[in-house]
């Protein structure tokens, strides 16, 4: 794989602004596919979830799925799109062998949703919004799933043989387009991936999808172009696919800025393709140049009828819309007495769910955020991944911290706790029972351990005897690290101060 040059980020700001398009493809939960029935469970054996509609054979027919209808219309309203009295399917022509029929039955120049708006938070703008315009959010159904064996890269070249998994083709899709973002500057990356994790949350909490990244519920596909600083034009953009986590729509958008500022400032022309985003390496490589609108040769599908979604029914639906992502996050602060600067570390963090979860399985909020954004966000970076996909749940860490607050460990024992957790070795009561984590506040082996560090440290005692209490640290220091950190700190403190004092 060869590696492009790039500029630093930087340099290519200095000389470049950038513009996004964010493309996400969300897979909606419904328990049949968008035009047959066949099962939608995530990780049934290969092919064993099809039917001849969604393997396009002759003669077979689609139906509409109702519910995907509705999912469709539900996320189109909580974006503050206009939702179409008509609009239909068509046929989006393209051979590839994931796709059975050798057609995609898709939406285009009629989609459900249009002319739409998301304001966006971003984390590390103290609290600045930027309005993101969406173009549109159509239906459509998802592909089969490619397997390339015996190369290197998991990629079609190289490899010695491809399978194909067509559980997948036909699941519902909703793909979400917003218009050019402009004006974001050296923001452009964290506004990425901050509306990415904004619309995760809001179709989470319009429970249309899982919007597991890891499985592919929700995919995102980066479009960046780049054009001289203060022109105010548009240049010519390039499209990652399939980019799968948060942080990797964030380092995609940063690449190719520099990837493509390095092939302007070279007086090179970027060219209008698609590009693989490489997780191990951070750098996205090229794919195919992209495709304009007419060489899919979109035509109305003549197998199913219009969609003609009844004025009262939406309005039934807006009515019934749960409270927005923005307004939510303003009531939790509230509640949770968090700061703005501590609210939009936690949402910048992709914590908000699990604090919440923490709080509601018996935590104090300062508590649940303290766990997530240092500990367990320190561990999520250090492995590369996202927080919610640490194998710790927020029960785990509400049950951590119960812990603490009994009396049973202390904080660094707790974080050896949660290091027996992520370690798959069970419950927090059962890390701390199999690794005898349990502070010790048995008197008897208390006084004994205080006695040794007297005995040890006769200069430290004299002092403290002397009145020079704050010296008192030391020989509780040294009974800590006889008790390899199990000792209760404060009962040592106590007992300290009654033998020297």
């Amino acid at each position: 794989m060869t590696t492009e040059r790039t500029l630093s980020f930087t340099e290519a700001l200095e000389r470049f602004d950038p513009t996004l398009g964010l493309e996400v493809h969300v897979e909606l939960n419904t328990a049949s596919k968008m035009f047959c029935g066949c099962s939608t469970v995530f990780g049934a054996e290969p092919n064993t979830q099809v039917c001849p509609v969604c393997l396009g054979l002759p003669g077979a027919m689609p139906v509409l799925n109702a519910k995907a209808v509705e999912s469709a219309v539900r996320i189109g309203l909580a974006l503050n799109c206009d939702i179409a009295s008509w609009c239909r399917f068509a046929r989006k022509n393209y051979f590839y062998p994931d796709m059975p029929k050798n057609f995609q039955t898709s939406q285009y120049d009629e989609p459900i949703c249009f002319d739409g708006w998301m304001d966006v938070t971003v984390p590390d703008a103290e609290g600045q919004s930027v309005r993101v315009e969406i173009e549109r959010a159509h239906m459509e159904e998802d592909t089969g799933k490619s397997l390339h064996v015996g190369g290197a890269t998991g990629r079609i070249h190289g490899a010695d043989h491809s399978l194909v998994d067509y559980n997948r083709a036909g699941i519902p899709l909703i793909e979400i387009v917003t218009r050019p973002v402009t004006g974001t500057r050296e923001s452009a990356p964290v506004v990425a991936r901050a509306y990415v994790a904004q619309l995760r949350d809001l179709l989470l909490g319009l429970g249309v999808s899982d919007v597991r990244m890891e499985q592919g519920s929700l995919r995102c596909d980066v479009n960046l172009s780049l054009s001289p600083a203060g022109s105010g034009l548009l240049g010519t953009r390039t499209e990652t696919k399939n980019v799968n986590s948060l942080r990797s729509v964030e380092r995609a958008v940063r690449y190719e800025i520099g990837r493509q500022a390095a092939v302007l400032d070279g007086g090179g022309s970027v060219v209008q393709e698609t590009r693989h985003w490489h997780e191990d390496t951070g750098i996205t490589t090229s794919g195919r140049e992209k495709s304009d609108a007419e060489d899919y040769r979109y035509f109305p599908e003549p197998d199913l009828v219009p969609i003609a979604p009844d004025a009262d029914w939406v309005e039934s639906l807006r009515a019934r819309l749960p409270e927005p992502p923005r307004e939510r996050r303003a009531r939790l602060q509230e509640d949770w007495g968090f700061s703005d600067l501590e609210m939009r570390d936690t949402v910048g963090a992709g914590a908000l769910e699990l604090v919440e979860g923490t709080i509601a399985a018996g935590a104090a909020p300062s508590a649940a955020r303290k766990w997530w954004l240092s500990e367990l966000a320190r561990r999520a970076n250090e492995q590369g991944l996202e927080l919610g996909d640490l194998p710790v749940t927020p029960a785990d860490v509400a049950r951590v911290q119960a812990l603490v607050d009994e009396g049973r460990v202390n904080d660094k024992l707790a974080r050896q706790v949660l290091d027996g957790v992520l370690a798959g070795e069970g419950t927090p009561d059962e890390v701390v029972e199999r690794r005898g984590l349990a502070v010790v506040s048995d008197e008897g082996a208390l006084s004994e351990a205080v006695d040794r560090a007297i005995a040890a440290n006769p200069d430290v005692a004299d002092k403290i005897r002397e009145g020079k209490v704050a010296a008192a640290g030391a020989l509780i220091g040294a009974v800590m690290k006889q008790m390899r950190g199990q000792a209760d700190a404060g009962r040592v403190r106590e007992l300290v101060l009654e033998k020297l004092t």
